[in-house]
């Protein structure tokens, strides 16, 4: 498993597609200067970059917050809205070493590929006044599947009681941190698009998409005088026969409830806020009836904005602690030990000209126990991201707007250890990734 991708656990797709999509991107490019799931920009009468910050998603302003936390339910007049969108991801990926084309499979060689990253249509608007829809499906040419990905379907009421107000509601959704306010959870965080052929680290927490796509839960969450955030519920498996229909393949079964709860507490300063906050996921898992593995996963987050005139700042900090107890695994030879810690560490700090020109630094530090028979040694990955960004859309006065919008990105990805080993055995998996993203 990718490290750096592995918040996305997306299904697979298809080449065509890709090059179908380069006309489009042409006219786009020469057309003028769109808006992240379109569909949402439709029914809201506003640009891209009135919810996210760089103009597309799926980093969030507070206006952006606001609108997740009401359900996807705010609305611009009484027509009606068609809620569809559409995306493209179509990439050029570089590895410093060759890999191994079997690993990637066909039709792939050792380096320098072009492939369709993602094609993805989503059902995404308003429902009825308290009730809203995200919800994505992909097609990818690596791997050849089209499965569902993220869902977060949302009820949400306002109350004003006891000098206090605020939201709350219900978000049933497929993925623990899917429905977390502020994006910058592991199911949303950075990087925001990675490649799929793109090589790496193989142990990441399992609040990092363990249950993506694979289960099913509800959350109860509450925004109280716009400050606190907490949100607290439950996930199960779901059936092997129903993950089969939607191609999201399964790393075992979750023994009852896995119970997750969020935490958040954000200070509004000039131009901007900060939140601090706290994530928690338990789960018990096992391939087969009998033990189960035990993960406590545990974290801290901290996420800061700041927009002035045509700058705008943000950082964004990720630690997550997770206990192991194995003991399925080790009974059947799986691990080393019966007990194992691992940690990881996310650091993100983006600069962004008229939500146009943009530019991030990262780091990712993934460390824990030896453990030879479940990592081969040492799940210690280490490493940084650069990326430069251009948006050509998704401001008021783009062309098409609301309806299309575009990422360019290149980024590079370079480790300093690559599952416990440094010198050429990491430095080989740096990665040039240059993608374009549309959406529709």
């Amino acid at each position: 498993m990718n490290t750096l991708a592995a918040n996305r656990g997306r299904p697979r797709g298809l080449r065509i597609l890709g090059w179908a999509a380069l006309p489009l991107l042409w006219m786009l490019l020469h057309a003028g200067v769109a808006s992240a799931v379109p569909s949402y920009a439709r029914q809201t009468h506003q640009p891209c970059a009135a919810c996210h910050v760089g103009g597309f998603g799926p980093e969030l302003t507070a206006f952006g917050r606001q609108f997740k936390l009401s359900g996807y339910t705010m609305k611009v007049g009484n027509d009606t809205k068609v809620p569809l969108s559409a995306m493209l991801v179509e990439s050029f990926t570089h590895t410093k070493a060759p890999q191994d084309p079997a690993d990637l499979g066909k039709p792939f060689s050792a380096n320098n590929n072009v492939a369709l990253d993602q094609a993805s249509v989503f059902v995404a608007g308003r429902i009825s006044d308290h009730l809203g829809v995200f919800s994505q499906f992909t097609y990818s040419q690596v791997g050849g599947l089209f499965g569902w990905d993220n869902i977060d379907v949302r009820y949400a009421n306002k109350f004003n009681s006891g000098g206090h107000h605020g939201v709350w509601g219900i978000s049933v959704n497929n993925n623990p941190t899917v429905s977390d306010l502020f994006n910058s959870a592991p199911a949303w965080m950075f990087p925001y698009m990675a490649g799929e052929l793109a090589p790496g680290g193989d142990a990441a927490p399992n609040i990092f998409d363990g249950l993506g796509g694979q289960s099913i839960g509800a959350t109860f969450y509450l925004d109280l005088d716009s400050h606190w955030y907490l949100e607290a519920g439950g996930y199960k498996s779901l059936s092997p026969a129903f993950l089969d229909k939607v191609n999201a393949g399964s790393d075992g079964h979750v023994s009852g409830v896995a119970p997750y709860a969020r935490i958040a507490y954000t200070w509004r300063i000039p131009h901007g806020d900060f939140t601090l906050g706290t994530f928690m996921l338990n789960m018990n898992r096992n391939v087969v009836p009998g033990p189960t593995d035990n993960y406590d996963d545990l974290g801290l987050s901290g996420d800061y904005q700041y927009i002035k005139g045509d700058n705008t700042f943000t950082a964004n900090a990720l630690y997550m602690h997770e206990r192991q107890k194995l003991n399925a695994s080790y009974l059947a030879g799986d691990s080393t030990n019966l007990n194992n810690n691992l940690d990881s560490m996310n650091l993100k700090g983006s600069y962004w000209y008229k939500n146009t020109y943009g530019v991030s630094l990262a780091s990712f530090s993934y460390t824990g126990s030896q453990d030879a028979n479940l990592y081969g040694g040492s799940p210690n990955t280490q490493g940084g991201v650069v990326e430069f960004d251009y948006n050509p859309f998704g401001k008021r006065d783009s062309w098409a707007e609301p309806y299309a919008n575009l990422r360019v990105g290149l980024q590079y990805t370079f480790f300093s250890k690559v599952n416990g080993q440094g010198g050429s055995a990491a430095s080989g998996d740096n990665t040039t990734y240059l993608y374009l993203w549309f959406a529709l």
